[in-house]
Order: C-alpha cells, then structure tokens, then sequence
C-alpha cells in the first residue's frame, strides 16, 4: 500500500523555499533601492540625459562702413547614429546621404561601419534647406542639428588679412584668429531626458544656458579701395611674371589703414586648397631689403644732423670705394655736380653715401631705428616681422655704405609705408592700426584706442624731404610713372638685390614704389612692392604703375581734390 509524504513536511520545505527566493529579491531590492541607488540613478540619468552644446552665432569681420567681409549663416549639422541605422538600408543610407552631402560614398561608408559609435558628423556646414530634405526621408539613426557656417562674401577680397576659422568654429589665421575671443562668444548648453529610441521624453526636465553671440569687428579697411589694390597688383604681378606682390594704401593723418593687398590671394571660401605660403598677410610677414625707398631715412638723418639742405652740391661719381667693395650707381655716368635733391631726385647711391659719411654709424642707426626699424610696428596685425637692422658696432666698412641706400637691412612693406607716412606728417610717426573698434553687448561700436604718436623729425626737415621726393616723380626723377594728372605727387623708387633661401643668396630684384599726395598737403599714401618680377626689374617702371592706379581710384573714392598749386621748380645741378 502505497503512502503518501507528510503534507505538512511539503508545505514547511515549499515555504522555506520561497522564503529563500523572497529574501534574495528583498536583498536585491534593499541593495539596489538602498546601498546602490545613488550609484544606479546617476547612471540612468547618465543614459537618460542627454547634453547638448548650443554654438553662438560668431560676429561679423566689417570694412568701415559697416559692409561684412566675413559674417555667419544658419547651418545645420547632418550625423548619424551607426548603432540605429538599418542594417537592410544602409547601402541605401549611404547612398543618399553621399550624394545629398556631396561625399565620397566611401567615407559615408566607413562612418556607418564604426556601430560601436553612437554620434559621427557628417558635414556641419549643411544649408537648412538641404538639411530638411534629408531628415524629410525619415532615415532611422540620421539626425540633424542647428550650427552655423562662416561666410566671405567677396572670396579671396583681403584674404591673406582675415584669415578663416576651421571645423571646430575658432580662427586658425588671420584677424580671425588674433580677435577669436571677441568674434567667437560663449557657447551654450543645454540638457533634456530621452528615450531609448532617442526621442524626448515628455513632461521632464531640461536645462538651458543661453548662448552669447559674438562681437563685431570694425575695419578701418575701405573694401572699394582694397578690391582696387588687389585688382591692380595682381594685374602687374601676372604681367612682369613676379612671385608676388603687396599694396598698402593708409591715412596719412590718423595712420589708419585703408586697403592692404597681397598677390597671390586666397580664396577664404575654399582656403584648405591654397598652400600655406599663400594664405599669409606678405604685407607685413615677408622681409625684403628695400633699396633706394630707405635713403629718405639717410636724407633725413643728414638734414637733421650734418647740416646738409637739399642745396647742397656734391661732386657725384658713378662709382665709390667703400673698404673692400666698388660700389656703384645704378647707370654709368661721369661726375656730376648734383644737389643733395638731384641725388634723391635721380637715386644715386653715389651721392648718398657720399652724404651718409657726415654722419656717425651711430646716428645713422639711431634714425633708422626711430623710424621703426628692426621692431614691429605696433598695429598689432597677426605674423608680423619685426624685419633686421644689425647693430652699427657689427657694421663692416662696406656694410655702413650700403645700408644708407638700403641694402644690408630688412623690412616689412607695413614698416617701410610707415617711413613715408611719418615724412608726410610733419615728422609725426602714427602707429599703424587697422581695426576702428568693435562692437559691445548691445550692438554699439566702441572705438579702438587712439594709436600712439611720435615725433621722429622735425616738421622743417620732413617739409624739405618731400620737396625732395616731389623731384623725384618730376620730370628728371626716377618716378615720373607715378605722376597723376592734376595732383602733385611725392615719391620714391625702390630696385633692390632680392635674397633668396631658394638659391642661397641674391636672385632677382625687389621693385618698389612708395609715395604720397597731395604733395603740399598729404592725405593718403600708398606703397607697392613686387617680389622677383621677370619682366622688368627697376622699381620706376614696375611698382610705380601700381602706385599711380591704386592712387588715383583711392583719390577718387576718398572725394580728395587736387591743391591747385604748381610744385616749386627743384634745382637738381649745381648751376641750373
């Protein structure tokens, strides 16, 4: 006969076991709702909450009426989440997204490939339209946000001097790089809870901070004179074949400057095509030796400090022993009686050194020095060089001839339109500046800070040199290709030996022209150089063209009138 178990022993061993199971879920539940639940409940929201920076809008680069250079367009972001794209339409994905995104579909491809990756931007410069267009296809694990893009309406117009911002937003050269802090503003934030699929859970709470616009940058930049000056040096860089070129035009009362061109350009739409050695500012990056434009600097030292006039005669000849070196002008010719005005008039290098003896090395390096040379001039514009001037204990016998014409130093095209903006304003060195202002919280300009003046010579001496320079661009000088009808011109030709680290030392010339006008009452000057031309070399018929077109249009832009006056006639020979 069979017998049954005590159902009793059953009911206590079934109770004892579900005692056990219950005290493991009460342990688990004490564990997680008590010991861990700081722990779990910052890992869920960790999961849950989902940050998102929110990009200010960067301010505008201006000219100084207001006219963007640069400025900033709504934009939108395309991603993709490679964890929740479709494995059956990802060939389908990738396709679209290539083609809509203008991408290689291979990189599209090796985006979708990384599942393991849950957020991979695509393109962050996306129009908004487009970027509607493409969320309209309702492709899973495809997300768009809003950004913005950086814009150059004019392209390659003041290229190499605002420079462009990379991927990330910021500046990388240029203004935009040096004012990155005041263009770029304060990026905001925000956070908010979603679902495993993504979307946004309703009803719970989310976090905001605001983002902070940037400020506007205000040029002193004239965007009509600096489309001219581009215009015009990358016409004559092409047609003497030269590597480059560089044109400043400036105030000369406040030292503000309106246009600085460099050739080649860049196009800032497209900079990541250009090469590196393109994208600069030459205008005040590249050094060169400037030849006879340095020998106002001699002129003034020799005025200010020997007692020479522009009267003074010298005995020229067309060569000179200077220690171990001959050194010579730059045409054969037999001595000639010329005023020291006849000797900046016709550029004799001759004739200068012969003036630069009645002075001390010192004082000579002094005046150089005060002019701006061997520092940077203080504009503050990203890249510049400070150029060289060795000291004149280290000058050698010949070294102190030839730096009185210009050769044995080196400076900036923004040093050397300096000299002359000094010599037009009464001897009143204005630090150079190129931004007006920018702009405050609430869309006010606020000026940049008054640039510092410094006399360097006396208002009598300048006035004597640009009568000197005014012969220079007379019918004897070596400038007469920068004559403008009807307004009286002061300049100066520049032809140097140019030093190149391609060829380890001096190949080709550097060409210059430098000059102002009105004569007897300086508004604007203006600089032209040109790097290596192959068709011609001498800087009266290469870099003085230059000179004449930028001046004339920025003469015009400016609404400047001629005086009226005739220029005195110059006396360039003894017995004239």
């Amino acid at each position: 006969m069979l017998r049954l178990g005590n159902p009793g022993r059953r009911l206590h061993a079934g109770l004892i076991a579900m005692a056990f199971v219950l005290s493991l879920f009460a342990g688990r539940l004490v564990q997680l709702q008590g010991l861990d639940s700081k722990v779990l409940q910052a890992k869920a929201e960790r999961q849950r909450v989902q940050p998102e920076n929110l990009p200010a809008k960067r301010g505008s680069i201006t000219d100084v009426h207001g006219h963007e250079l640069a400025l900033t367009k709504d934009a939108a972001e395309i991603y993709v989440d490679p964890y929740e794209v479709d494995p059956k339409k990802r060939e389908q994905v990738s396709s679209t997204l290539a083609s809509e995104l203008n991408l290689p579909k291979e990189k599209v491809d090796a985006a979708l490939a990384k599942t393991q990756q849950r957020y991979i931007p695509l393109n962050r410069e996306v129009d908004p339209l487009r970027a509607k267009k493409i969320m309209g296809m309702r492709f899973k694990g495809v997300g768009s946000k809003p950004t913005y893009r950086r814009m150059y309406p004019g392209g390659r117009l003041a290229g190499g001097l605002l420079g462009f911002v990379g991927y990330d937003g910021h500046g990388l050269e240029g203004l935009e790089r040096t004012y990155d802090k005041i263009l770029a503003g304060q990026d905001g934030q925000q956070s908010i809870e979603i679902g495993r699929g993504g979307e946004r859970i309703p009803m719970t709470r989310s976090t905001r901070k605001e983002p902070v616009a940037g400020q506007d940058v205000r040029l002193t930049i004239e965007r009509d004179i600096q489309w001219a000056a581009e215009q015009a040096i990358d016409r004559q860089v092409q047609a003497s074949k030269a590597a480059s070129g560089s044109v400043i035009v400036m105030d000369i009362k406040t030292g503000q400057i309106l246009a600085m061109a460099n050739s080649p350009g860049v196009d800032l739409n497209h900079w990541s095509t250009v090469s590196a050695e393109d994208r600069g500012n030459r205008a005040v990056s590249e050094v060169f030796e400037p030849g006879s434009t340095n020998k106002v600097i001699t002129a003034a030292a020799a005025i200010e400090h020997a007692g020479v006039t522009p009267s003074t005669v010298f005995r020229v000849p067309d060569q000179i022993q200077c220690a171990d070196r001959l050194l010579k002008d730059a045409h054969a010719h037999p001595p000639e009686k010329l005023t020291f005005t006849g000797v900046i008039a016709e550029s004799s290098n001759v004739g200068t050194i012969l003036a630069a003896r009645q002075l001390s090395n010192q004082r000579l390096y002094d005046t150089i020095r005060a002019f701006g040379f061997g520092s940077v001039s203080g504009s503050g514009l990203p890249g510049e060089e400070a150029g060289l001037l060795p000291d004149w204990h280290t000058w050698s016998g010949s070294q102190r001839c030839t730096v009185a014409y210009g050769q044995g130093v080196s400076v900036t095209a923004l040093q050397m339109a300096s000299v002359y903006q000094t010599i037009a304003n009464g001897g009143v060195r204005v630090t150079p500046s190129l931004v007006a202002g920018t702009t405050d919280g609430h869309g006010r300009l606020v000026p940049a800070p008054t640039p510092k003046q410094t006399r360097v010579i006396s208002e009598t001496t300048a006035k004597q040199i640009s009568g000197m320079l005014e012969a220079a661009v007379g019918n004897d000088g070596t400038g007469t290709e920068a004559a403008i009808p009807g307004y009286r011109v002061a300049g100066k030709t520049g032809t140097a030996m140019r030093y190149d680290q391609k060829c380890g030392g001096y190949c080709g010339y550097t060409a210059t022209f430098v000059g102002f006008t009105p004569a007897d009452a300086p508004r604007l000057m203006t600089l032209a150089v040109i790097q290596d031309p192959k068709k011609g070399h001498y800087g009266g018929a290469v870099a003085a063209p230059v000179f004449r077109e930028v001046m004339s249009f920025a003469l015009k832009t400016r609404k400047i009138p001629p005086t009226g006056t005739k220029a005195p006639k110059a006396v360039l020979r003894a017995g004239e």
